[in-house]
């Protein structure tokens, strides 16, 4: 099979996963900003920790990158099927795009509570965490197959 359909799913692992961390980011970023407004409205401490909400999101990205880079090598290497790269590339993006998606939606919603009461990081950071969990197994996943 041709080596190119090997290439176009490394290529597809990286893209769908930075679309991801892109709209996660989006929405973290959406429900920090409303956090801050709501401090500097009442007078309070706008908390700059938001920004790790805001932020997480990012990290799917360069697991979409180790990804990548890993099936480069194995397709132009022989070592994995070209059409078997492409699936791998498909599936591992996606579900690292969707694991973004989540992060930023729980970001969201951590800036929002944060904001609010000033107390809880620890809790709210957990769930971000466990959203990113997703990613992590997808690119392990992917590199051990």
């Amino acid at each position: 099979m041709d080596l190119n359909w090997g290439m176009i799913g490394a290529g597809l692992v990286m893209g769908i996963a930075a679309m991801g961390s892109a709209i996660g980011i989006g929405i973290a970023g959406q429900g920090a900003i409303g956090a801050w407004k709501r401090c500097y409205l009442n007078n309070k401490p706008a908390p700059f920790l938001l920004v790790v909400f805001a932020g997480a999101p990012l990290t799917q990205t360069i697991y979409g990158f180790l990804l990548m880079n890993s099936l480069k090598g194995k397709v132009s290497l022989g070592q994995v099927e070209p059409l078997f790269a492409m699936a791998l590339g498909l599936a591992a993006g996606l579900a690292m795009c969707m694991s973004a998606i989540a992060q930023g939606k729980a970001g969201a919603a951590g800036s929002d509570a944060l904001g609010e009461t000033g107390k809880g990081f620890t809790n709210y950071i957990m769930v971000v965490g466990l959203c990113e969990t997703v990613a992590l197994f997808a690119m392990v996943f992917g590199l051990i197959a």
